[in-house]
């Protein structure tokens, strides 16, 4: 999604975390029933509306902005919906996505919070809090796998760990870090890394990028998509926070 405006945080393979690419709807990966739809939903290159922008007395600042259905959505997707995101920096990032069946009908739709940070090198990270977890390994044909003990990238990762509402930590002893993503109303955690392979086939991140990547995100998926009634409204949100490794 584009947004006129943008704000850094937690690194994607900069730096910094753009909002304006955030936010995975109303599908997750390719569209089932229509190979020729965006991947991971359409809102990510809209453009959103940046509602407002708040200083609080502790010193952060909220940025809202949102998008909701016309013409352009409905080509892909028939429903009313609108999408607000609420984006609090501080000391720590809150992200809190929230989702509103606008139309008179029911429907169903996945999520996802894209945090991209920036680690120190993929192969040192491991990601920690997934022990006992059953995911679905998408470079193994979305077989149902259980995680045992810390999740250490070493090739192409994407996989999707299910029925998990607990936090999940980016250890990075290269950036001598430790990234956490805590997390409500969501049932999954994605982990994803397209290492050198994938990396090349991506218009958008340099070919050495993916070393200096590693995406842990709170998601809606597969599944364990939402269902949301009419006038009805979904709120998922992530807390992103940093402490010494």
């Amino acid at each position: 999604m584009a947004v006129s405006h943008s704000s850094s945080a937690i690194g994607r393979s900069s730096p910094h975390l753009d909002p304006a690419h955030q936010g995975c709807f109303p599908w997750f990966r390719a569209k089932a029933d229509d190979s020729k739809a965006p991947a991971h939903g359409f809102v990510r290159t809209r453009e959103w509306q940046l509602d407002s922008v708040i200083a609080e007395e502790d010193g952060s600042v909220i940025a809202v902005f949102s998008t909701e259905s016309d013409a352009s959505t409905r080509r892909w997707w028939p429903h009313e919906f609108r999408l607000a995101l609420r984006i609090t920096i501080g000391s720590t990032l809150g992200l809190k996505l929230t989702v509103t069946n606008t139309g008179s009908a029911p429907f169903s739709f996945e999520e996802a919070l894209h945090t991209y940070f920036r680690v120190g090198h993929a192969a040192s990270v491991r990601v920690r809090g997934l022990n006992g977890i059953s995911y679905l390994d998408n470079v193994d044909q979305n077989r149902e796998k259980t995680q045992s003990g810390d999740l250490v990238l070493t090739g192409t990762t994407d996989n999707a760990y299910l029925n998990i509402q607990s936090a999940a930590d980016l250890v990075d002893p290269v950036l001598c870090r430790t990234v956490r993503t805590e997390k409500e109303n969501s049932r999954t955690t994605v982990v994803w890394n397209p290492w050198q392979h994938g990396a090349a086939s991506l218009s958008d991140l340099g070919e050495d990028e993916w070393q200096q990547m590693t995406c842990v995100e709170a998601s809606n998926v597969l599944s364990l998509a939402v269902w949301l009634g009419p006038g009805e409204e979904h709120t998922m949100r992530a807390n992103l926070s940093i402490a010494p490794e």
